[in-house]
Formats: C-alpha cells, structure tokens, sequence
C-alpha cells in the first residue's frame, strides 16, 4: 500500500509539472484594431517580427483599416460586441472613448516612463492615462525651400504676405499650391488645421460653445474665414484636375518643381522622398488672420487597451515592447517618417523639414491639434464637412448652405 501510494503521488506530481510546463508554453491570441494613417502600412509586421522573439506565446490577430474611414465605425461595432485587447488610433481618440468608460486605466505603468510628458498628457483624461501617444506628425505648410532661396521667396507670416507669395509664384508659372480633393479627408484635414489657429487658439471651448448653441458656423466671421482658405487654395491650384488626382501623384508633381507649397503633414515626407531622397522642403503655419500662426502637433499613433481584457499581462508585454526597444521604434519611425514621442528613441531618417520643426519649438509655436480635433471630432462631423466643402467647391453648393449644414450637424460634433 504504501509503494502504490508513493508510485501515485510522483505520478501525479509528474502529470502537474507536465501539464504546468504545458501551460508555460499556451499561445496567447491578442485581437488589435489598428486605424492606420497613409504611412502606417507595414508597422505591423515590424511589430509581428519583433514579438515573435522577444515574446514568441504572444500573437496579435489584426484588424487593419484606414483610420479615418474605418476606425470609428469598427469601434461602433465593438462596442456592440466587445472591444479587441488592443486598439491603436490618434491622440484625439482617447477622451472620445475614455469618456464612455470602455478603455483601460494605464496609469503608474513602467513603461510611460519611456514617453515624453507632453505626450503622456495628450492620453490623459480627468488625471488618468487612457492612452499611450507614441509618435506625431507635424502640421502646416510644406515648400520647395530651394524654389523659395533662388527666387527669393521669405516665410509668410500673414495673409497679405501669402497672397505675395502666391502672385510671385504665378509669375513664375508656377502652381503655387498641390492639392489632391479627391481625397476629400485632405479637405477636413486642412480646414481644422486653419480652424487650430484662427478659432481653437482664439475660443478655446468653441466647441462646447456650439454644442451649447452659443455660436455657429453661420455666424462665425472666424470659420467662415477658415471656409474661405479651402477657396484660396482652390483657386490657385490645378482646379481642373484636384478632383482627379490621388496623392501620390500630386505629390510627385510637387517634387518636380510643378507647385511650390503644399498644406499638409508629415504623411508627405514618404511621397517626397520616394521622389527623390535628396528634395529640400521645409515646413511653415498656414498664415492667420491675426499673423501668429503656431505648426500643428497631431498625436499620432496611440496605443487603448480595452478595460474588459482578459489578458492585460500580455498586453503589458506588447505596449512594453513597442515602445521600449528602440531598434522596433526607429524602425517604425523610419518607416512612418514621424517624430517621435519616446525618450530615448527617435527618427533616424533624413527630414530637411526639422530644423523649421526645431525653429518653431523653441519659440514656443507649437501648438496640438487636439485643442481643435478633441472639440469636433473626426467621423460623422468633420469629414461630413469636407464633403460639403468639396461640393462648394464645385459650384453644387453655396458657403452659406454649407456653414449651416455643419450647424444642422451639431449633435453629432462630439
């Protein structure tokens, strides 16, 4: 009796180190949403690739789509049906859903100390950290600085000194601004970017304002003047051909030597540089009525977590991973062709655009798009508006029906 106890209990403590042993080895399956920007595409294997050696029981089933046409309507989907672990969006998404108490406290984790303060602020809601920011794009106005130099051409700082730009650059028969309006989210993009300095940096609840139906797009002198710049640029690009055009191609046209300024962001930089490595453009605001006009920060990727994941240890892992190994971070940044917001990581391409980007920072002339995006959102108001602007335009529309559509609109603004 005694040996057969004794046989039964190694046998069992061996079937508990086996199966233990098993257990240690279980794949663990992370769903991740990821509404990527243009320059986002094939992050995610770079990621893939660095997860399988660092934490090979760890996979990440994707769901890949286009973050300003796909994101919203996903997560509406999700928050139907549940949230992925891992949800990876813009800076500007974090109090939209932090605010409805789906997303993960990410506060005290060991690896915010990898990120820049300022960006662990842009995840913060109510004090608590909901979203990790872990790169940016710059916004403004980028130019041929070497047209610029051998025509003489200075940085405007006010709409009277654009139009001179912009009547110097006709004299040399040059297009003075690309453009591609077939991407009607090029319209929304540069019409907040206006919005930024001529109404968020004037009203800072402009928003809250309208939602309250204190003021309107109707009756804004200042949003109509931001509508306004949408017809500046139109009237001096390539009218005939803006709403034909893909990115790609525009861009191309501006490396060339074909226009001489675009508004933009760094989403561009891969275009330019796929052109030609060795294209020289800087960056400048987009000139304010008021003519202190700041480049625009726009949090970039940012990392959610869903408050429901059954597996936060191993999405500790994941976040720890992406923005701890610097190697997997300059790869991305490169990649992306974005600034970084971790500590001790960063771009190591060439981007003739930083030193403006230095210049600006150090004057204090750096403002976040989150101070407007953060008032209106994106999907179901901002790109609604757009289409109305396109519209306009094109002659389908008057500007007065399309600031009254946007008010018709006000519901859906937050």
């Amino acid at each position: 009796m005694r040996k057969a106890s004794f046989l039964s209990v190694l046998i069992i403590l061996a079937m508990f180190i086996t199966l233990s042993a098993w257990g240690q080895g279980k794949v663990i399956t992370l769903k991740i949403l990821d509404g990527q920007s243009t320059t986002d595409a094939g992050m995610e294997k770079l990621i893939d690739e660095a997860l399988a050696k660092k934490y090979p029981d760890i996979k990440l089933d994707w769901d890949i789509g286009d973050w300003g046409k796909t994101f919203q309507p996903k997560m509406q989907q999700y928050l139907q049906s549940g949230l992925p672990d891992i949800m990876i969006g813009k800076g500007q998404d974090v109090p939209t859903y932090a605010n409805l108490g789906v997303l993960a406290n990410l506060t005290g984790k060991p690896y915010l100390k990898n990120v820049i303060p300022a960006a662990v602020g842009s995840g913060t809601v109510k004090g608590k950290v909901y979203g990790v920011v872990f790169n940016a794009l710059y916004q403004g106005v980028y130019y041929n600085r070497k047209l610029f130099s051998d025509n003489n051409i200075h940085i405007p700082k006010t709409q009277a000194q654009l139009l001179d730009v912009i009547n110097k650059l006709k004299s040399l028969g040059i297009t003075p601004f690309e453009t591609h309006f077939k991407d009607t989210w090029s319209i929304g993009n540069i019409t907040m970017q206006f919005a930024i300095n001529d109404v968020f940096n004037k009203y800072h609840n402009w928003g809250d304002q309208f939602r309250a139906g204190k003021v309107n797009f109707a009756t804004s002198p200042e949003y109509r003047a931001c509508y306004m710049y949408n017809k500046l640029i139109y009237d001096n690009t390539w009218k005939d051909d803006t709403f034909s055009m893909d990115q790609i191609k525009a861009d191309t046209l501006m490396v060339q030597g074909k226009a001489g300024m675009k508004v933009s962001g760094s989403w561009s930089i891969q275009n330019f540089q796929s052109v030609d490595p060795d294209f020289d453009f800087g960056i400048f605001p987009f000139p304010n009525q008021t003519g202190n006009a700041k480049l625009i920060f726009e949090p970039n990727i940012t990392i959610m977590v869903s408050k429901n994941t059954k597996y936060m240890e191993a999405v500790d892992k994941v976040i720890s991973l992406i923005i701890g190994d610097k190697e997997l971070a300059e790869k991305i940044f490169n990649l992306t062709k974005t600034a970084s917001m971790l500590k001790k990581a960063g771009p190591t391409y060439n981007n003739p655009s930083q030193k403006d980007i230095d210049s600006y920072a150090s004057k204090n002339m750096i403002v976040d798009a989150n101070t407007g995006n953060t008032q209106l959102v994106w999907g179901g108001f901002q790109d609604q508006n757009a289409q109305d602007i396109a519209a306009w335009l094109q002659g389908q529309m008057t500007i007065d029906q399309i600031l009254k559509a946007a008010d018709s609109r006000r519901s859906a603004s937050k």
